[in-house]
């Protein structure tokens, strides 16, 4: 019930336009607990530091992170960015101001 950033020696130059994503694996998951904490951790085209993962343990066993090990997968994805404009009105939804929940059904 612990979490600590691991890293991983890994450094990337990724190219602007795209971001890699850093994403738990199922398997450790399932068997031992271990996932990504903020999954999926965002890295940034302009980041050009070590990789670290941050991994929390959801069991109450103690698990040890040996050289070598996969402990996480990445995705490297491209991405849109947005214009932003400002306005004093919304467009009108279905949904509207409807929170969690607001579209399934009850």
């Amino acid at each position: 019930m612990d979490r600590a950033v691991v890293k991983t020696g890994l450094f990337l130059e990724i190219p602007v336009g795209y971001e890699a994503q850093v994403r738990p694996r199922s398997g450790l998951a399932a068997r031992k607990g271990i996932t990504v904490l903020n999954a999926p951790g965002t890295v940034d085209a302009d980041y050009r530091g070590e990789i670290g993962v941050i991994l929390v343990n959801l069991s109450k066993e103690e698990f040890t992170i040996v050289n070598g090990e996969r402990i996480a997968q990445l995705v490297i994805t491209s991405h849109e960015r947005a214009e932003w404009i400002e306005t004093e009105i919304l467009s009108e939804t279905a949904r509207g101001e409807g929170g969690f929940g607001s579209t399934g059904t009850k």
